[in-house]
């Protein structure tokens, strides 16, 4: 199925290594997941959404973006299509305001279904849906749980807020659509609800069948001597309290990273004060 890639950090940073130049990196996974691309990046407070419908290995656009990215917080995707015909405006990540998305996965029986959840998300929301994929269906039934806990607006909207809103998503499509296949290679017509959220300040990912690695530190930061940032944080294993940064990605990334892989269930976040909390299952 599709790719993603997460970044959130307490500083500005180039992405270009992990989304072109390392040998695993997104560029070269496009390869397999051809059907389209979508970079989400964060400039003074406010989201920047590039994409194509193209493989990304091909296209000089994303080349291009890659190379001039520097942000705190980076939301990337690559496509293989389940559900929605190829074009721009079914690619990833989906935004609605600050907010930002890109899910890995599918929702058995959409077409028997969509109907009933488009029902259940608030005419305010639903009037924004533009695609015809099951991912912004499943965004948008997140966004309006989400509406019922906090102002979507708010920068500091709280993580345990956001992460209470996915377990009550998750709920109501296992309910209409069956529970989720926990094998990541099932039967890609099964139900696979993985995926990363974040509006600039808060990042947050649901593991929901298909593969999701998460890393808070490197083993040794190459950089640890020069870099003003640098702290015991940044190469210390943390599931709670500060972290320097957060990196997710669908398979682990060449490099310092430690990557740990998510189970299924699970979630993991930073908040706005790059404070990481994990949600286990």
């Amino acid at each position: 199925m599709c790719r993603i890639f997460g970044f959130r950090s307490v500083m500005q940073s180039q992405v270009h290594r992990s989304l072109v130049s390392a040998d695993n990196a997104f560029m070269r996974q496009s390869e397999r997941h051809p059907d389209g691309w979508g970079v989400a990046y964060y400039l003074a407070q406010a989201p920047h959404v590039v994409k194509g419908a193209s493989a990304a290995f091909g296209d000089q656009l994303f080349k291009h973006v890659s190379g001039i990215v520097t942000s705190e917080t980076v939301l990337a995707h690559l496509r293989k299509a389940t559900q929605g015909e190829l074009s721009t405006i079914n690619t990833h990540p989906f935004q609605y305001g600050h907010w930002v998305f890109a899910h890995n996965g599918n929702i058995a029986g959409f077409a028997e279904i969509r109907d009933v959840l488009l029902a259940k998300i608030p005419p305010v929301l639903r009037r924004f849906i533009l695609g015809t994929t099951d991912s912004e269906v499943l965004f948008y039934l997140l966004l309006g749980k989400m509406a019922q806990r906090c102002e979507l607006h708010r920068p500091g909207y709280p993580l345990a807020d956001i992460a209470a809103s996915v377990r009550e998503t998750v709920a109501e499509i296992s309910a209409l659509a069956g529970p989720i296949c926990e094998d990541s290679g099932g039967s890609p017509s099964l139900t696979y609800l993985t995926f990363v959220l974040t509006n600039g300040h808060a990042m947050l990912a649901h593991q929901g069948g298909k593969e999701l690695y998460f890393s808070t530190h490197k083993a040794r930061c190459p950089e640890r001597d020069t870099c003003p940032h640098f702290a015991p944080e940044c190469e210390t294993p943390a599931d709670h309290g500060f972290i320097s940064h957060l990196l997710l990605s669908s398979e682990p990334l060449q490099g310092d990273n430690v990557w740990v892989e998510m189970r299924p269930r699970e979630m993991i976040g930073a908040d706005a004060r790059m404070q990481v909390q994990r949600f286990l299952p």
